[in-house]
């Protein structure tokens, strides 16, 4: 028999435990979730930046270090950068085909967001619990 008539003949065989059976479903979930948070998220910091458009910084420092806004900016932040880096880790399995390449690509975008995301924490803690 022939490897190509044996790969026709049972072809689940070869694809069982790859694929979105796995991790890739949990992948597409989280990042569905994160975009419906986002909406919600989203309306919330443009009404606030609204707000604050013709503020001074004392008003909108003050405005930021509410509890309720500082915690809402906290999720938006965290939020968008995971959101970010579902997205961009897709565009890069899908379109990146030199597999090193892909690795250095997906572990910067991992690195940036996980950055930017504690960056971004770090200043509205930092206006939020200072006076």
């Amino acid at each position: 028999m022939s490897a190509a008539k044996k790969d026709l003949q049972n072809p689940l065989k070869r694809a069982r435990g790859l694929g979105s059976a796995q991790s890739g479903v949990g992948h597409w979930w989280t990042q569905r979730v994160t975009a419906a948070g986002l909406v919600f998220l989203s309306l919330w910091f443009v009404s606030l930046a609204l707000c604050l458009l013709h503020a001074d910084y004392a008003t909108a420092r003050a405005a930021v270090s509410k509890p309720w806004n500082a915690l809402l900016m906290i999720v938006f932040l965290t939020t968008v950068f995971w959101h970010a880096a579902l997205g961009l880790q897709v565009v890069v399995e899908d379109y990146v085909h030199t597999r090193w390449k892909e690795v250095v690509s997906l572990v910067l975008i991992k690195f940036l967001a996980v950055l930017g995301a504690l960056a971004g924490v770090l200043a509205v803690l930092r206006i939020a619990l200072t006076h």
